[in-house]
């Protein structure tokens, strides 16, 4: 079922909420200071049903140019506008800058109303409608029907009510199929319910029970009831005004603004990439660093224009911007927006966001333009194979792609399919996940870590490989741990490198020395077996054999890693044979006796106490003795 919500929009005391009334039976001025003052200072919305039995809603919005922020957050989730001008009147200022919001905002359909007709005649209606005609020249509503009504007299509200009717069928319907979303336009507290939450739910569907995430504050809340129009349902879908009744959140903890969202499918940024149209008739170019207020969905946020190919932006035209946020923002791919002057506040611009969560530009750059370009004009199988080749620091799975590149789950992974068969992307299935990559990124990665473990491996040819901390901290800084060995695996099993615990190679590399290292090797293992439970340190090992100071170091480290030597203590190291053979004599004695002192332990081996003491202490530490007092036993 098609569900389809109405706004109103146009100058203050032109008759909006009195219009909304004569068609809803409700008053939508809920606020003490509204009846007072008999102005709209917050959303209003009511229900209603059309003549042939459709509900829709209808939010009706602010005039006053105060106000213009409120009417922002309401206007963005409508799908048909009522543009209301009195008849007493005609176009007034606010007409004119709502107008120009419902431009920027690209809402797709409206009507023309002429309020108050009771208050004019015949001729001076006629005049006022030619210049509403003249006036919307140019505009999204230049083809608008036009009708004149009077909610005092009930005059044209038939025609009025016949022209939402032939509106509202040609709404096209919101996907509901798509990722559930939900901007936050108000945030109140129910005694016994605790936080309600109301919006329009722009996409997708929510159901009782469902576990939510709330951006930016990234929170997590269970959805406890739903309702719509007032009724209460088990699911909302997109189009409908919805009021979430959420636990494990206060009301407190979130605002207008506040995005309620599918887990893991949006992410707030600092940063959006925009196509960013300046209205003309403004009296000032828009200047690089301008600090505007960004509105988008129902929310308002400071922040600076970042020009990427000029200094200055004259009214009338667009190009592609950087916004640098001075507050998270959350926002998808496609999503309009408007800017309006910091002080004094007026509307200049807007546009449409190309992309939610990029990464910090340089000026002046033909391919960051051009990448822009493709993102806004490109088929999804374009979109996420460029978001993939930006993400050159980044491994993401699909779920996390979708997410930041702005597109459907189901249109990423047939885009996936296709990018696959023409071999643009790699996936790694992992943990219940797939990894996607842009081939030529991943391939990029794969050159980095051969070429890094083959120059490794000429340098230190006597060393096993490159620790993974050292390899990550070098060329993969923004990989976790997790997910960097979740690569090193794939990689393993690929039969690009080995794993060896904390140590990474080239497939099949094993170390090897030359013939005159591997002479000096041989020398020194002679040395270590010719005094095998007094073995020489191996500071008198380098200066008996004269080993160069490059290959010092090198030949210990390669000796130990294979296991031919053991370090027992400082510059103290063990032929591993004669290591096995001394545990093996001590065993046996401990195994008759129980206990063995340190003397005892020397004339077993036939050693001295420099030797025993160090050698009883790494047994101790290995757990295979444990002192009591001057003694040994069996750990």
């Amino acid at each position: 079922m098609k569900h389809v919500i109405i706004g109103t929009a146009g100058h203050v005391d032109h008759g909006k909420t009195r219009l909304v009334k004569a068609l809803t039976g409700k008053d939508t001025d809920r606020l003490k200071e509204e009846k007072e003052r008999g102005i709209s200072i917050e959303l209003g919305f009511a229900p209603f049903v059309l003549p042939s039995g459709r509900r829709v809603a209808i939010i009706d919005v602010p005039g006053h140019e105060r106000f213009i922020k409120h009417m922002l957050a309401g206007v963005g989730g409508i799908d048909l506008v009522m543009l209301v001008i009195a008849a007493d009147e005609g176009v007034m200022p606010q007409t004119r800058e709502h107008l120009d919001i419902i431009q920027l905002l690209q809402i797709p359909r409206g009507i023309i109303v002429i309020s108050k007709t009771d208050l004019v005649d015949s001729d001076w209606l006629q005049l006022v409608m030619e210049e509403v005609r003249e006036q919307m020249t140019g505009t999204i509503l230049a083809d608008a029907p036009m009708v004149g009504v009077s909610a005092a007299t009930g005059e044209g509200m038939p025609q009025l009510m016949a022209l939402l009717e032939e509106a509202v069928e040609q709404v096209r319907e919101r996907p509901a199929t798509g990722r559930f979303r939900m901007p936050a336009d108000r945030v109140f507290s129910i005694t016994g319910f605790g936080t309600v939450v109301t919006g329009t739910l722009t996409s997708g569907r929510v159901k009782v029970g469902d576990t939510i995430e709330i951006l930016p504050e990234n929170l997590e809340a269970r959805v406890r009831t739903l309702q719509v129009h007032g009724d209460k349902v088990e699911m909302a879908e997109a189009g409908q005004r919805v009021a979430v009744n959420l636990s494990g959140v206060e009301v407190q903890d979130l605002n207008r603004g506040s995005i309620l969202a599918a887990p893991g499918t949006l992410r707030p940024s600092y940063r959006l990439d925009v196509l960013l149209h300046l209205l003309p008739g403004q009296d000032k170019n828009l200047v690089n660093r301008q600090r505007v207020r960004f509105h988008i969905g129902t929310s308002e946020v400071l922040g600076r224009i970042t020009l990427l190919d000029r200094d200055e932006l004259e009214p009338g035209k667009e190009t592609f911007v950087q916004m640098v946020m001075e507050e998270p923002v959350v926002a998808a791919k496609g999503d309009r927006f408007v800017i309006r002057t910091y002080s004094p506040m007026h509307t200049i611009g807007g546009g449409e966001v190309i992309d939610p969560s990029p990464e910090r530009h340089k000026r002046f750059i033909k391919e960051v333009m051009d990448s822009l370009a493709t993102k806004q004009q490109g088929t999804v199988d374009e979109l996420l194979l460029q978001g993939l080749i930006n993400q050159q620091e980044k491994l993401l799975s699909l779920e996390e792609a979708v997410g930041q590149i702005g597109i459907e789950a189901d249109e990423a992974r047939e885009a996936l399919s296709v990018l696959k068969d023409q071999a643009l992307v790699h996936t790694i299935e992992a943990e219940g996940k797939t990894y996607v990559a842009a081939s030529e990124v991943y391939d990029k990665w794969v050159a980095t870590v051969v070429n890094s473990l083959q120059e490794f491996h000429r340098t230190y040819p006597l060393r096993f490989g490159l620790t993974k901390e050292e390899l990550r901290s070098r060329f993969f800084k923004a990989f976790s741990n997790k997910l960097f060995n979740t690569l090193l695996q794939y990689w393993s099993q690929q039969g690009i490198l080995d794993v060896d615990e904390q140590v990474l190679a080239v497939k099949g590399f094993q170390p090897k020395a030359d013939a005159q290292v591997e002479q000096l090797i041989n020398k020194a293992m002679g040395l270590y077996r010719e005094q095998p439970f007094q073995p020489p340190g191996w500071r008198e090992v380098v200066e008996a054999l004269k080993i160069p100071p490059q290959w010092q170091e090198e030949i210990v480290f390669y000796l130990v890693n294979k296991g031919d030597l053991v370090k027992i203590a400082d510059d103290m190291y063990f032929n591993r044979t004669a290591l096995d053979e001394a545990r093996g004599r001590l065993v046996a004695y401990l195994k008759e006796h129980k206990e063995l002192q340190l003397g005892q332990a020397r004339d077993i081996l036939q050693s001295s106490r420099k030797y025993i003491l160090p050698l009883l202490e790494y047994f101790d530490h290995q757990r295979l003795t444990r002192r009591v007092g001057d003694k040994r036993v069996l750990a």
